[in-house]
């Protein structure tokens, strides 16, 4: 048996494919019914779901660039689920991205909440009113140069997919090429660096912007590091789903869950210093244009949905991390990456969904986004891991990482 024929996707791959279309297309009608009898709630939480869904393709992009310019074991064994990730962003540029652009009218218009005007940038107050833009967010919000923003956020992402997909096979065909293998490296750095760039300001576009008043410098921050969470989360789960069938049940070792899990857990780590930090900042700051961000979200019953970040997102998964019998038990440890993950749904929500209601409570459009996009990603995620042999084998280190020397 070849060693193609060998590292194959095994049958739970082909089970959740054929789960998540049931899923995924179940959550699809009830999305287009919500579409046309309830388009303004629709659109908000289907920019939830897409913010979501989208972190599980870029964290992907940004782990396997940190695995190639860092040179370590840990990201060998899911460098393939990685790459299969990463090539679900054509779907997600090619089809998930238009319900955004036709719902820039409910999004990113004025709008009332109870008694509460909010400006929304697309029909902002005229000159000489109160709450009227800047003259550079006059010229920086347009219609048309956020659509050009989008083209060019999208450009980037996918040609870095596609320069390290295409690395990737050609290593493969030339294992002991060392010019190759130098180019990872290269282009990894600055790939970050663009990767980070990009989503930072597609964060401002996408999310900020739903109040243009208010501005924070480490905002596009809080969105890399949950999408790195994201996608350690996502490439846990699999990898121990794969540890379920030959060959990988005598391959993943609980060596390599443990190193997994430490990431994960550093990644978490990250993100709530980043939250804690852009709090701590604009609170000691006290200034009245900034402080009504967290205004509308610590008091209500937003201040419950804040107080359920901290406790579940955070604290919780930070204890149970600290523990090293945790970080190696196939059993507890991915159902602590499914746990993040629904997390990052709870985290986006509360970033979001207060600049339109002072209710919050998830609505049924919610769910069915979720259900419609989620299942849709994770089957375009299950085709793409069954195109290729699940370890590269073209990678020279492939033999140290997969050895069998527990510590």
């Amino acid at each position: 048996m070849s060693a193609q024929e060998e590292y194959k996707a095994p049958d739970s791959v082909e089970r959740l494919e054929k789960r998540a279309l049931v899923v995924g297309m179940l959550g699809l009608v009830v999305s287009i019914v919500g579409w046309i009898t309830k388009p303004e709630d629709f659109f908000r939480s289907y920019l939830v779901a897409f913010l979501l869904v989208l972190g599980l393709s870029l964290g992907s992009l940004g782990l396997l660039m940190l695995q190639h310019l860092t040179g370590g074991d840990w990201g060998i064994l899911i460098r393939r689920p990685l790459e299969s990730a990463t090539r679900v962003l054509w779907p997600v540029v090619l089809t998930f991205s238009i319900p955004l652009i036709f719902g820039m009218k409910y999004l990113y218009t004025t709008h009332t909440v109870g008694d509460e005007t909010r400006i929304g940038w697309l029909n902002p107050p005229p000159v000489g009113q109160e709450g009227q833009l800047s003259d550079l967010q006059q010229k920086y919000l347009t219609h048309n140069f956020f659509l050009l923003r989008l083209v060019i956020y999208f450009v980037i992402w996918i040609g870095l997919m596609w320069l390290f997909n295409r690395l990737s096979q050609e290593q493969d065909v030339n294992k002991d090429d060392r010019a190759l293998r130098a180019q990872f490296k290269r282009w990894a750095g600055p790939g970050i660096i663009l990767y980070v760039l990009a989503m930072t300001f597609a964060a401002i576009d996408w999310s900020m912007s739903l109040s243009p008043h208010w501005a924070s410098t480490i905002y596009g921050f809080l969105f890399v590091a949950g999408q790195a969470i994201s996608a350690m989360s996502l490439m846990i789960i699999t990898v121990v789903m794969f540890s379920r069938s030959e060959p990988f049940s005598h391959i993943v070792q609980k060596r390599h869950l443990h190193d997994l899990g430490k990431l994960l857990f550093a990644f978490n780590m990250l993100w709530a210093y980043f939250s804690f930090s852009q709090l701590l900042i604009i609170w000691s700051g006290n200034q009245p244009e900034e402080i009504t961000f967290y205004k509308s979200r610590l008091n209500g019953s937003w201040g419950v949905v804040a107080a359920m970040v901290l406790l579940l997102h955070f604290l919780i998964p930070f204890f149970a991390l600290l523990s090293r019998d945790v970080k190696r038990n196939q059993a507890v440890l991915p159902k602590i990456a499914m746990w993040l993950i629904a997390m990052r749904f709870l985290d986006i929500f509360w970033l979001t969904r207060p600049e339109f209601t002072y209710h919050a409570l998830p609505t049924l459009w919610d769910i069915a986004t979720i259900l419609a996009l989620g299942g849709i990603w994770l089957w375009f995620f299950a085709v793409q891991l069954k195109q290729q042999p699940l370890l590269p084998l073209g990678e020279p280190k492939l033999a140290e990482a997969i050895a069998d020397h527990e510590h």
